[in-house]
């Protein structure tokens, strides 16, 4: 037997020995340790969905809040990307904070909040008097404005929830209770 013919019999017999030692119950990516790309539905996240993906706590202008993952909604659009809002605990920041800091942005997209394009990161944002809607990088600088509207035909309003907007396909409401703001990829 040469080098060459014995050097492909022993490949031979160690794929062999790794492809019937596998249990053919694992799916191949179990196996080889990476997991499979999933393509997932595009749409809205209901909340159980978002909570499942959002950190527990997240980080603005120097202090961690817990995430209320009762109230955490989001948006899967082409490719996988999301898009993740949640309310947050801000009983540890000032007053002052509190006012314009009520919830929590995770962003994968170039994100339109209604005429307003936002570039892929994370960001505390508030709904604010004066039918406003403002989005602060972590530090707390406000990075855009943007006006809201007010649905009083929605027959249950929530604390937070997102909903498909029913004039615009490929559009979504970002509700705060009654008040809400389009957006969009």
């Amino acid at each position: 037997m040469t080098k060459t013919s014995s050097s492909l019999r022993t490949i031979s017999i160690f794929v062999a020995l790794v492809t019937t030692s596998a249990s053919p119950n694992l799916p191949l990516f179990a196996q080889t340790g990476t997991t499979p790309i999933q393509h997932h539905e595009l749409g809205v996240l209901n909340r159980e969905q978002a909570a499942t993906i959002l950190p527990a706590t997240v980080f603005y202008k120097g202090q961690s809040a817990p995430v209320q993952a009762r109230n955490s909604a989001g948006i899967r659009f082409v490719a996988d990307k999301l898009v993740l809002t949640a309310l947050v605990d801000t009983s540890g920041y000032s007053s002052a904070v509190q006012q314009t800091y009520q919830g929590y942005l995770l962003n994968e997209v170039q994100l339109k909040i209604g005429d307003k394009t936002l570039a892929p990161g994370a960001y505390g944002f508030g709904f604010i008097a004066g039918d406003t809607v403002v989005v602060m990088d972590i530090a707390g600088n406000e990075v855009l404005r943007a006006s809201t509207r007010r649905d009083d035909q929605l027959a249950r309003p929530n604390p937070l929830q997102i909903v498909a907007d029913p004039s615009a396909p490929g559009h979504f409401r970002l509700y705060l209770g009654r008040s809400f703001v389009v957006l969009s990829q």
